[in-house]
């Protein structure tokens, strides 16, 4: 390795030479000086060369050769290029950038960069993603992968401080892990297989195995051609699941720990970077976070003026945002969990309401209008599990496989899937996931 130094470290450092390395953001040549902008992983830095410009040929010392040479790259320097710089760093306070500035002393290029540039400030999101690599040099677009890198490192930290197991779980299936609806075949050697939607059976599997309490980051595929700003064809998933559980409230709670741990180091790091360049004054969530039973979340939507098309159904997106604004009216929140969803629109594994099966113990949990998570009690009793299957018209041969994980005994357990580029999206108030994922695939996205 070099003797590179981080723009960010460069404040720290009395005056001095030091070497720098990065890409070129900004030229401004003048007359007598040239300014640089350089900008690295870290941060940006100003970079100053006197410009030396007209020399006699007579009597040309070797310094003054190479100073015109640097003069000429400097001019020549393209939006893009990569170089290396080693110079003398000054502290100046009247240096607008961070109160320094790099002499140049000398210059390599060591990447050049075609001059002109295909996307602009103004580009449209999908010319941005075809060229993803030029949009993640944008300061807002680092950030959100420096922020998804604490967010995720904190989750971890939560987890295994709680004994959690991590795990990861296959994404090629024999059959469908749930139903076949939105379901990615593919060619298998001789036969097919299936991306996995989710890694709900395999994470189930832990709880026989005796493992307690898991949790897995991974891809997770659905067929499903939806153009939303909240929909991708592969996304990251962030799942739990945990034995020894009384209800979906067990999973809860811990749900919500896990994002206040997640949102805390988040606005220690980044704080004030995300006011800067989000303009966003990041917000811990408190807890317990508020909980609505399904149908009097859909009567408080419905008098506040909008009624949900459908009464047998979840709620729809503008129901999600109602339910959101009144939750944040009444509680000063920007969490919610609708808990006590009907059987009817629920997977055949979740559990019944004891008295009612009517009612699931399972919840959605909506951030800031949008649904970033499923979870609930799952049905650990063999001979219920078999009946709910068939009730939802699934073959229980088809399940056997995972049937079998009942049959020699499971603890009750529960869990949660949650998408991990919605809840960036919806942290740092962006449009899109895709804006939010570090390459979106979608149902006319497979490139780059």
């Amino acid at each position: 390795m070099n003797s590179r130094t981080l723009i960010k470290n460069l404040a720290a450092l009395p005056d001095g030479p030091v070497t720098v390395a990065g890409w070129v953001e900004t030229v401004r040549d003048q007359k007598k000086v040239q300014f640089v902008i350089l900008r690295d992983e870290s941060g940006a830095v100003q970079l100053v060369n006197p410009a030396t410009r007209e020399l006699d040929p007579e009597g040309v010392s070797v310094g003054a050769a190479e100073a015109l040479a640097t003069t000429e790259t400097i001019s020549a320097l393209s939006h893009g290029s990569f170089i290396t710089v080693t110079g003398e760093l000054k502290h100046d306070e009247r240096v607008k950038l961070g109160g320094i500035e790099v002499k140049i002393g000398s210059l390599e290029v060591v990447a050049e960069a075609n001059p002109e540039t295909p996307i602009a400030a103004d580009s449209s999101l999908d010319k941005r993603m075809d060229w993803r690599f030029l949009d993640l040099r944008h300061p807002k677009q680092h950030l959100i992968f420096r922020i998804q890198t604490t967010f995720l490192h904190a989750l971890r930290t939560y987890w295994v401080e709680h004994d959690f197991i991590e795990i990861h779980t296959p994404k090629l299936m024999a059959s469908a892990s749930e139903s076949r609806a939105e379901l990615f075949e593919v060619d298998y050697f001789e036969g097919k297989a299936y991306l996995a939607q989710s890694p709900q059976f395999f994470k189930q599997m832990a709880q026989p195995a005796g493992f307690g309490k898991v949790f897995e980051v991974g891809p997770a595929f659905r067929a499903d051609p939806s153009f939303t700003s909240r929909h991708a064809t592969e996304f990251t998933s962030v799942d739990a699941e945990m034995s020894w559980v009384d209800s979906h409230e067990d999973v809860m709670k811990m749900h919500e720990e896990l994002l206040v741990a997640g949102f805390t180091a988040v606005k220690e790091k980044h704080g004030a970077e995300i006011a800067e360049l989000f303009g966003i004054d990041l917000q811990v969530p408190t807890t317990p976070f508020p909980r609505i039973p399904l149908a009097e979340a859909k009567q408080i939507v419905a008098d506040r003026g909008y009624v949900i098309p459908r009464t047998d159904e979840d709620m729809d997106p503008e129901g999600e945002r109602q339910i959101a604004a009144y939750v944040k009216e009444t509680y000063g929140h920007d969490f919610v969990f609708l808990t006590d969803y009907a059987s009817s629109i629920r997977p055949f594994y979740h559990m019944r309401r004891e008295g009612d099966p009517g009612i699931t113990n399972s919840y959605d949990l909506i951030y800031n209008g949008v649904e970033i998570s499923t979870g609930a009690q799952r049905e650990h009793r063999i001979d219920v599990l078999v009946e709910q299957a068939k009730e939802k018209g699934l073959d229980p041969e088809e399940l056997e496989f995972y049937l079998d994980f009942f049959r020699y005994g499971v603890p009750p357990h529960g869990g949660f899937g949650m998408g991990l580029a919605r809840v960036l999206m919806l942290m740092l108030e962006e449009h899109s996931i895709r804006e939010t994922t570090y390459l979106f695939r979608g149902p006319t996205r497979l490139l780059p």
